[in-house]
């Protein structure tokens, strides 16, 4: 059987939200955030693999081994984007025999079971090369663009084209899932849209529209809750889910 297994990107430093410590050990209703998603996905991978940066590998690594939680820490040593953490899963012991990644933002505390739970059943069902989940919402700061029959064509990171958000539309939430192979390779070409135009950053999210181009599968599952689209960027974002 396939085997798949979990990537936790959390190499945010924390300093836009003005925390000392990597904001995904932010604690939020009593557990830090990382801790939450390690709960989310030990069914599929009892130890995961989370990208740190230098400064933060330490803190998480003590938060980890308080909770009693065991991982693959794996250093992004520069912040050069979330393409770029993505590739550093090649470092990581787990690597070699996965064979689909189950990819989630280390900032996003509010991810459900049964979401999981979905993305996992129809990547597998459907043959999937590229499944993630979406929500319709205001002002979609990444968003989804699909063909009249409902296809994907893309999806959009507004910041980094130098576009303003439209009023309402579809955006990921942060979690996705995908044939390791096809994704790594993706990563590593030099592809047009790699890097943003406002930051430089080697994004991630460019990948789905190049996947589409080359015919894989590629799904956008619309059933996020409210709630999953929640992630720490500032200390506001969290306000009321104390």
């Amino acid at each position: 059987m396939a085997e798949t297994r979990a990537l936790i990107a959390a190499a945010g430093r924390g300093s836009r939200a003005g925390l000392p410590y990597p904001k995904t050990l932010f604690s939020v209703q009593g557990k830090p955030i990382l801790l939450r998603i390690c709960d989310t996905l030990r069914p599929y991978d009892p130890q995961p693999t989370i990208i740190v940066s230098p400064s933060g590998e330490k803190d998480i690594g003590e938060c980890l081994a308080e909770a009693g939680v065991a991982a693959h820490l794996v250093r992004q040593m520069e912040p050069k984007g979330m393409g770029d953490a993505v590739l550093q899963f090649s470092q990581s012991p787990a690597f070699e025999g996965a064979d689909h990644v189950l990819l989630i933002w280390g900032d996003i505390p509010f991810v459900q079971p049964e979401t999981v739970a979905a993305i996992v059943d129809a990547h597998h069902a459907h043959g999937n090369d590229f499944t993630f989940v979406t929500r319709v919402t205001n002002r979609p700061y990444t968003l989804v663009e699909r063909t009249p029959d409902g296809g994907i064509m893309r999806c959009l990171e507004t910041r980094e084209e130098g576009v303003a958000p439209p009023e309402q539309g579809e955006r990921e939430i942060g979690l996705f899932m995908f044939r390791r192979g096809v994704v790594m390779s993706l990563l590593k070409e030099e592809l047009l849209g790699k890097c943003g135009k406002t930051t430089g950053e080697h994004g991630f999210l460019y990948v789905i529209g190049r996947l589409v181009e080359r015919k894989f599968r590629v799904e956008a599952l619309p059933i996020a809750k409210e709630v999953e689209m929640v992630s720490l960027n500032s200390l506001k974002d969290l306000a009321g889910f104390d």
